[in-house]
């Protein structure tokens, strides 16, 4: 059944040192207020699984809590690099991490895997790719009744997974509208899956029962959380802020720049924020 909270009570109670977790979203919906309170908490020696890296993993990264990334293209989505993500590759800065990169088709495969409770995905890719010659975690194997060659991955079972979706019933199920990604894969392979939302509502009972949805019992907490999308955009609720990723490209190429930012936007306020900069837009 799922808990109501509040994000520092949901975050504080399911993620830990050492923990892989997953934060969800795609295009939409990219669970930015989730990853700020866990670098309020300073939640550290993370392995982070993502289809497509962006600004949250930069930041993330860039606060030192990540030791490991697992991930397809990662970028600041229609800007350019993940400039702390990078810096950590090649100089080490805030410190080392590991990266295990994927094809988009092989994360959503091993995600799905991973929601069967499958040890791994295996699936027609990476023919003639030059990924496999630098990930070891990508395998051939021969399909026993055709004889076809296939690639094998192995499945994402992350302890925790945050999204972020439109509405939750009072009752704990979650509405995700519009693009949707990996996020309900994402939620049933991880052991623990905490959703913010913008809105709590009683009931789900106007909408058309194909929308995508998430029963309560698959999710273990849900907090309400307006604008815990910003700066990507919830479909139905807010629009993509444009400026913030364009000005992020210039935050994150500093590192005392990055710093003053974190402290003053991220450390130093609470989940709140979000909601008040989402009324501005």
């Amino acid at each position: 059944m799922a808990k109501f909270q509040s994000l520092k009570e949901a975050v504080a109670e399911n993620l830990r040192d050492g923990d892989t977790v997953a934060f969800e979203g795609f295009t939409h919906l990219i669970p930015h207020a989730a990853a700020h309170e866990v670098i309020r908490q300073g939640i550290k020696d993370l392995t982070l699984i993502r289809m497509t890296p962006d600004i949250i993993y930069d930041q993330l990264i860039g606060m030192g809590l990540a030791r490991k990334v697992v991930f397809s293209y990662a970028g600041n989505p229609g800007v350019g690099l993940l400039r702390r993500m990078r810096d950590a590759i090649e100089n080490k800065w805030p410190r080392a991490i590991e990266t295990v990169e994927h094809s988009h088709a092989a994360m959503a495969n091993a995600y799905e895997a991973g929601a069967a409770g499958l040890p791994c995905a295996v699936f027609r890719g990476y023919r003639g790719a030059g990924l496999k010659d630098v990930n070891p975690a990508i395998k051939n194997v021969v399909c026993p009744f055709t004889g076809e060659e296939l690639a094998a991955v192995p499945a994402h079972r992350p302890d925790v997974t945050f999204i972020h979706a439109q509405r939750a019933s009072r009752r704990g199920d979650i509405l995700i509208e519009g693009i949707v990604g990996v996020q309900k894969e994402a939620v049933l392979a991880a052991k623990r899956a905490i959703v913010t939302v913008e809105e709590i509502v009683e009931d789900f009972d106007d909408l058309h029962p194909n929308l995508c949805v998430l029963p309560h019992w698959t999710v273990t907490a849900v907090v309400e959380v307006p604008g815990g999308a910003h700066p990507s955009y919830t479909h139905g609720y807010y629009s993509r802020d444009n400026a913030s990723y364009l000005e992020w490209d210039k935050i994150s190429a500093d590192r005392d720049l990055f710093t003053q930012w974190m402290q003053k936007n991220v450390l130093d306020v609470g989940p709140d924020v979000f909601a008040a900069r989402v009324k501005g837009l």
